[in-house]
């Protein structure tokens, strides 16, 4: 278990999501209008946690050269919900996802390319883990996934139907059982006595981050940099890598109906060179850019699985994430 303790200024967290099933738009104060009748305007649509990235990186490739001319409209929210709003017809250049299945849904939409994760980062654009969150000073004492089921602690994760963070979360908590021993029926009932502990699924990783903030709930589970990010803003609270944990990989991806698919390839492109990754790195992203990710201190967790031991989401959604038959379906029924 390592311990996180970095109480700084207070500020406060925002986000903006789009409505699934419908064409979403940001309001016009959030929204660039291109200054110049030649710019070319691009617009991304990410899940919540990493706006703060986009909102430092961004004024950095538009004064590359490749960025010349380039202006960004916008839309972060739920990672599921703005991969179904870019299915159902919102605007979107690039997409950036909490989970490679939000990319999926859009390639099997024809709106993405079968080959977007043939690069050497297999599409992938930034690394985490899965950490928990908890009051200052940890006062329930939490220092493991056991911790969670004590009838004196209650735990926050978002809903998995809407947020890839809450599919990371799920696939931590079980992983961690794996580990320990654990036959997968007992790593089900874990889920299962986990979630009787959870009092409110919020839509999104930033969502049950604010519900936390704002006082509910002993533990939050979710990404390492959301809680960095948190701590850098002046949020009271500490954060603990269990012993066991699990890997987040995040892609990004170029949507093929793209007006303008040099330009987003390009930010693409930027988005992996060292000077943006470095970005990353300093907003609670591990880089996945190794010469980058050395010159960081991330912690090493005793025990770290990765969606590929489950067989990758390919094996992973169908048994899991299944509306009716998956196990979380399962779990959350009884």
């Amino acid at each position: 278990m390592i311990d996180h303790r970095r109480p700084l200024s207070r500020r406060r967290v925002i986000q903006s999501a789009a409505a699934v099933g419908a064409v979403a738009t940001l309001p016009r104060a959030l929204r660039p209008v291109p200054a110049r009748a030649e710019d070319v305007a691009l617009t991304l649509v990410a899940y919540s946690t990493p706006r703060e990235a986009y909102e430092a990186l961004i004024p950095l490739f538009q004064a590359s050269e490749a960025g010349t001319g380039v202006v960004f409209d916008q839309s972060y929210g739920a990672s599921g919900d703005q991969s179904r709003a870019v299915e159902a017809g919102l605007p979107a250049d690039i997409v950036a996802f909490s989970l490679e299945p939000d990319i999926t849904r859009l390639v099997k939409a024809g709106l993405v390319n079968e080959d977007w994760n043939a690069d050497e980062h297999k599409g992938m654009v930034t690394d985490s883990v899965v950490v928990m969150a908890v009051r200052p000073g940890n006062p329930k004492n939490i220092q493991s996934w056991d911790d969670l089921l004590r009838d004196d602690v209650q735990t926050l994760t978002p809903n998995p139907l809407t947020s890839g963070g809450a599919r990371w979360n799920i696939m931590a908590a079980w992983a961690a059982q794996i580990a320990q021993g654990k036959t997968e029926e007992e790593a089900t009932e874990y889920l299962r006595q986990l979630f009787t502990h959870v009092p409110v699924q919020d839509k999104s990783a930033r969502e049950s981050l604010q519900t936390f903030v704002g006082g509910v709930g002993d533990v939050l589970l979710g990404y390492e940099n959301e809680m960095l990010l948190a701590q850098k803003n002046g949020e009271e609270i500490e954060f603990i890598i269990p012993a066991q944990t699990f890997l987040i990989e995040n892609p990004v991806a170029v949507v093929n109906t793209s007006a303008h698919p040099e330009q987003a390839a390009a930010f693409l492109a930027f988005l992996r060179t060292p000077e943006a990754q470095k970005v990353y790195g300093e907003n609670g992203y591990r880089p996945v850019v190794t010469d980058v990710l050395e010159t960081f201190e991330f912690p090493t967790p005793e025990t770290l699985s990765t969606i590929a031991d489950f067989g990758g989401w390919s094996e992973v959604t169908p048994k899991f994430f299944d509306p009716e038959k998956g196990i979380v379906a399962a779990v959350q029924a009884q």
